[in-house]
């Protein structure tokens, strides 16, 4: 897709007037956000002269991420409280955890399930990863550095599964080969994201793995992680990304879920499919994603309640049986 020229020169525009720059990711951040949030963070950090700070309110980052061109310039919480806001892969704003009333901010984002809350909303659903948007938006502004290059490339490659997911078309091999052009090192990459586990994660991993229930034929896999999992493996939320992957790679299963009860009681669920709209089970709770991966988190609810509701809504979707609703 081509953006309007009266888009990106409205995005100019904004950076030009601004005297300072929050970039915010989203809470129990991933590799699209950070990533897509620390490319721009080196791009304007070199082309403007003024504060600029990246934001991520969540207590833990992911540590495997920390080859990435300024980690470590990551910030637990805004300073700036005036100023441009650059929100990046938040289909809502209490994804971000933070107060931006009256603020002006610049919305880019990926997900079909996106609110518009932006002054600026670059919103492109049928793009794989938000950094594939930031790039289509920023190349037009400025020259892509190497630094910029390896944050982009590897929100992209984590974002699709390393070119699995149903996202992927001949746009996103042309990003993936812009971007190694511009200094991305890809087989560097790959590695970083491959072969840095902790040893909580292969814990957590085992123990979620013997939770795994199929239901409704076979075709819904449901796994689950409780406090005593957590505690007992020290694992930690970037240890559990991609788990819910697991039940999805069953032959017979359809939709995969996975419920994470935090200590306080907050259950966080994980949504895939094979095909199915599962942002529209997520949304029935509140929460959103894309077609193939959403989520949302609930309170106060015993575990098997909300399976059974789960269950319910995926039925009465007709996520299964081929009578979608």
């Amino acid at each position: 897709m081509v953006f309007e020229p009266a888009l990106i020169e409205r995005v100019k525009a904004l950076l030009n007037e601004a005297q300072t720059i929050t970039i915010l990711t989203h809470i129990n951040p991933d590799a699209d956000t950070l990533g897509t949030g620390l490319g721009i963070f080196v791009l304007l950090k070199k082309h403007l002269h003024i504060p600029v700070e990246i934001v991520n309110t969540s207590k833990e980052l992911p540590h495997y991420l920390d080859f990435l061109p300024a980690f470590c310039r990551i910030k637990h919480r805004m300073d700036f409280e005036k100023g441009l806001v650059i929100a990046c892969d938040g289909g809502s704003i209490d994804r971000f955890g933070v107060e931006l009333e009256d603020r002006t901010v610049i919305n880019i984002d990926h997900h079909q399930s996106n609110t518009r809350y932006g002054s600026v909303n670059i919103v492109m659903p049928y793009y794989a990863s938000a950094s594939q948007v930031a790039l289509r938006v920023f190349e037009r502004i400025w020259p892509i550095t190497q630094a910029c290059a390896t944050c982009f490339y590897t929100a992209l490659l984590s974002d699709t599964r390393y070119f699995t997911t149903s996202s992927v078309n001949d746009e996103v091999f042309k990003v993936a080969a812009l971007l190694i052009d511009a200094g991305a090192q890809p087989a560097e990459i790959a590695a970083q994201l491959r072969m840095r586990r902790s040893l909580a994660s292969l814990r957590i991993l085992e123990r979620t793995l013997h939770s795994l229930t199929l239901y409704l034929e076979g075709k819904v896999g449901v796994l689950s992680v409780t406090p005593e999992d957590i505690k007992a493996t020290g694992a930690r939320m970037p240890d559990m990304d991609g788990l819910v992957d697991y039940a999805l790679s069953l032959a017979v299963v359809e939709v995969a879920v996975l419920c994470i009860v935090q200590p306080d009681g907050e259950i966080r669920v994980s949504l895939r499919s094979k095909g199915e709209d599962v942002a529209k089970v997520a949304s029935r709770f509140g929460g959103g994603g894309h077609t193939v991966a959403a989520g949302f988190t609930v309170r106060q609810i015993p575990m098997q309640e909300l399976i059974d509701t789960i269950l319910q809504e995926i039925t009465t979707l007709g996520l299964t049986d081929g009578k979608k609703k």
